[in-house]
This record gives structure tokens, sequence and C-alpha cells, in this order.
């Protein structure tokens, strides 16, 4: 069974305190709770439906008539789920999120970016040239010193990032809380294990803290996060376990590098985090129990944080309804802006730089592909009609 070592250390607020900042604050509401407890309370008064955030701009004049707060309930929440490789995040992060009633995003991973209109880019490899080939997990851990491990990192972080605001999103536009593997604010994690190896360059580390640096600050913070620790030779053991041959036989998962992880996490990114968020760290070496997690959580007391000095839950704590709004409007529409921020006038690291040549090989090959020649919806040859009448791109689309 799963052991609670830490939680994070609360701040008592007084009476005088919290009555003061709530009267002109709108605060989410209560506490985080479970199927047990949230079914043994009289129903509720339905909320709004969700509203199509996928299909459709939420602009000023909707904000007249669909009020964000009205969506956001106890739940409400970004629950970030953390830990080492083979750790059992996945099945336990599923099962916390069908608890908790909230949304599960599977952990970021390359299909993002190589993954088009159903079309996976990886099939192109053998026609393209070496620079511009696709590059993901499985092929880090096989040669993890290989030119394009550094970008690889890189595209990952956008991964996480372009992730994180599809579960803003999701929560602002539905009220529905998410709960997710890792995040953009941990990714550094990897980088700095990576860098330790000598698996990507100074060059490469200096860019990415700069694009991190341009972009991070962007996105709200989450309310909860969970790590479950698992020491390195049990982690070693999992991987094993598990079976997966890039893994096992790969030359990336080395105890050094598993270690940097590690320490990376428990020296740098859990101290930073807990600052702004909850925090809940388990021994999880022998697995644990869900239901045990979410009571520890039910007991989270997230609406103690109303002081305008307290960093914590300081993202979540906005005046208006207004700005409850705008912060809507912000992740719902505006992901194509998030995510031009990665663009930056860099030519100084040679492997993240792929030739004129090279790029106009690759496109040729590519996008002469008839199933994503043209944007999503407006491929006649992939079955796509009433082109001529459309007026509008679709909201967003990734493009390696």
């Amino acid at each position: 069974m799963a052991t609670l070592i830490r939680t994070t250390f609360v701040k008592v607020v007084s009476p005088a305190q919290g009555s003061k900042i709530a009267g002109c604050t709108i605060i989410q509401k209560r506490d985080i709770m479970g199927k047990t407890l949230r079914e043994s309370l009289p129903p509720r008064p339905p909320k709004p439906a969700p509203f199509d955030y996928v299909n459709k701009d939420y602009t000023w004049f909707r904000s007249l008539f669909d009020r964000t707060t009205h969506r956001l309930d106890e739940n409400s929440k970004v629950v970030i789920v953390e830990g080492p490789v083979a750790a059992g995040k996945t099945q336990f992060a599923s099962a916390l999120a069908a608890d908790l009633g909230m949304k599960h995003f599977p952990e970021a991973n390359m299909d993002i970016h190589y993954i088009q209109q159903g079309v996976d880019l990886r099939t192109f490899n053998d026609r393209v040239p070496p620079d511009t080939r696709t590059f993901d997990h499985i092929d880090f851990n096989n040669c993890p010193n290989h030119r394009l491990a550094g970008n690889y990192q890189i595209m990952m972080y956008m991964a996480r990032f372009s992730q994180y605001i599809d579960a803003l999103a999701h929560l602002l536009n539905t009220g529905q809380g998410v709960v997710l593997e890792r995040s953009p604010f941990s990714d550094f994690v990897f980088l700095e294990a990576m860098f330790s190896q000598k698996f990507l360059s100074k060059g490469v580390r200096s860019i990415y803290y700069e694009l991190r640096g341009q972009t991070i600050e962007d996105l709200l913070r989450p309310h909860l996060v969970i790590y479950l620790d698992i020491p390195v030779d049990k982690v070693q053991e999992a991987i094993k376990k598990r079976g997966q041959k890039h893994e096992v036989c790969g030359k990336a998962l080395t105890p050094a590098y598993l270690q940097e992880i590690e320490r990376q996490y428990k020296n740098k990114y859990l101290r930073d985090i807990s600052t702004h968020a909850e925090l809940l760290v388990y021994d999880w070496t022998g697995g644990g129990e869900v239901e045990v997690v979410v009571e520890d959580i039910e007991r989270l007391d997230f609406d103690q944080y109303v002081h305008r000095d307290e960093p914590k839950m300081k993202d979540w704590r906005l005046p208006r309804e207004v700005e409850w709004s705008d912060q809507r409007m912000i992740f719902t529409n505006n992901k194509h802006i998030f995510m031009n921020l990665f663009n930056i006038p860099r030519t100084d690291v040679p492997e993240l730089v792929t030739s004129a040549d090279d790029m106009h090989a690759y496109t040729q090959v590519v996008y002469g592909d008839p199933k994503i020649r043209f944007l999503e919806g407006y491929n006649a040859e992939a079955g796509d009609t009433g082109i001529a009448m459309k007026n509008k791109m679709p909201k967003y689309t990734e493009y390696f």
C-alpha cells in the first residue's frame, strides 16, 4: 500500500483576511470531492451544457450570455500526476480521473506532431533527408546521442505545452476538472537529465530555456500535483517487467539517467511547484489504492489561500467574472498565438537547423501526399465537401 510521504505546509489565513478578500473575489467553490462523497449529497441543479470549444470560438458577445463561473464547481481543478518511468502513472491517473469525475489526458507524446489528418509522418522516413526524419521516444531510447535528440526534447516540451492549453480550454468551457500525466512545468527534468548524460549540447539547453522562459508564464499553474515516488532500483525492475524492447534494450534509461531524473524532480521541480500548488507525495514502490489518495485529496483545503499576497492558487484567484471570461477566451481562441511563441531567431545550434535544400525535399515528399496536401476540411480528394463555401481555417493545426 502506498504511503503518504509529505504534503505541502499550509498557511492559516485569519478570518478577517478571508472575509476581506472573498468579498471581492470570485474563487472556486469548496474542495475536491470523490465519487462516494458526491453521491452522498443531495442532487444539485444542473450546470449549463458544455460549450463546444473545439469547433467554436468563445467571443466577447458570447461571454455576455455564457458565464464561465456558472460551470465551475469544487472539482473544476487541474491535477498533475508525476513520477519516474514505469511508475504506473497512466493506470493511476485514469482511475483517479474516473473517481473525481474529471477528464484524463494521457501523457503527451510525439503523435501530436507526427499524426496529421490521420497520416503518420514516420512512414515518410525512408524518403526524406536524415535531418528531417521523425524522432520519437523509441528512437531516443535506442539512440540517445543522436543528432535529433535535442530537437526531440524541445518538441516534447511543445507537445506538453500544447496539451496543457487543451486541458485549460476544456476546464474553462465545460467546468470538468482535468488529470494530466506530467506537464510543461516538469518537462525540464528530462532536459536536465539528458544534459547530465551528454545526450544534448549546451546550445540546445540554452535554446530550451529561452523557449521555456518565453512561454511557461502564460499558463495557469495546476491546483494539485501528485508525485508517485519509486527508488531507481525499483524503477529498473519495473522497466524490465513492463518489457518494452526500446526501454529494456535501449541505451537511454541507464541508472545515472534515472537517478538524475529523480534528483531534478525532488531537488528542483517539487520544491518550486509546491509554492503554487498543493503537493502530495506517495511511496509508490508497491503500488497503492486510488481510494486512499482520493481521501487525502478531500482533506485538502484549496479555499484557504485567499490573501492577495499568497502565491498558492494565485493564478486561480480572479476578481471578476470578466477576468474568468478573458482567460477562457485566451485559451479557447488563441492557441495558435501561444504556439507561435516557439519561433525564436536562433540559428547558432547546428543540430536544430535544417538546411533549405533538405526542407524543400521534405516538403515535396510529405506535402505532396494527397491526404495532407490541404488543410483539414479543404481536401476534395479526401472527400471534403462544400469547400467553396468555407471561409474559416481550422482552429489550430499542429505542423512539423
